[in-house]
């Protein structure tokens, strides 16, 4: 590195330790990262599809409303979700297209995992879904399936 100084100049080493500093001051990462990478990553069976979340130019409520809906898609399966605050919590009403009687779990980080499973309909409703980092995970075909798919997570 360059070792410049005199007439009022810095060595590389003190200015990228002056940018490192801004960078953590004004744009440092999120303090539950980690824990919110190893959630993301803590699925017993790796062997999944990863949806992705469908966005139509806005956010739907999802992030400072008490309200939304979002729609995850992969290959052949579409989950829809419309979220509804509840007090403290949220009230999960969702979809699976195509339809059928598939599993459905909500995980919830720090708070643990409820199921269910769809109706015939592809329709499923979970209640008192506490707030936190969240993912849906779908056993297409029902809980002994051999697929499973699971969306992003996202901050409830």
């Amino acid at each position: 590195m360059n070792e410049m100084r005199g007439s009022g100049g810095m060595s590389d080493e003190a200015l990228l330790e002056d940018i490192g500093r801004i960078v953590d001051e004004f744009d440092a990462p999120p303090a539950d990262l980690v824990e919110r990478v190893q959630f993301a990553m803590a699925l017993e069976n790796l062997d999944v599809e990863v949806a992705r979340w469908v966005r139509d130019g806005t956010l739907a409520g999802v992030r400072g409303g008490d309200e939304g809906t979002i729609t995850f898609t992969v290959s052949d399966l579409t989950v829809m979700i419309n979220l509804t605050k509840v007090g403290a919590a949220h009230r999960i009403d969702g979809w699976l297209v195509p339809a059928g009687a598939h599993g459905v779990e909500i995980r919830v980080a720090e708070h643990g995992a409820s199921s269910t499973t769809a109706d015939v309909g592809g329709r499923f409703v979970l209640d008192d879904v506490p707030c936190g980092t969240t993912q849906i995970v779908v056993h297409v075909g029902g809980k002994a399936s051999t697929r499973t798919v699971v969306t992003p997570a996202v901050v409830l």
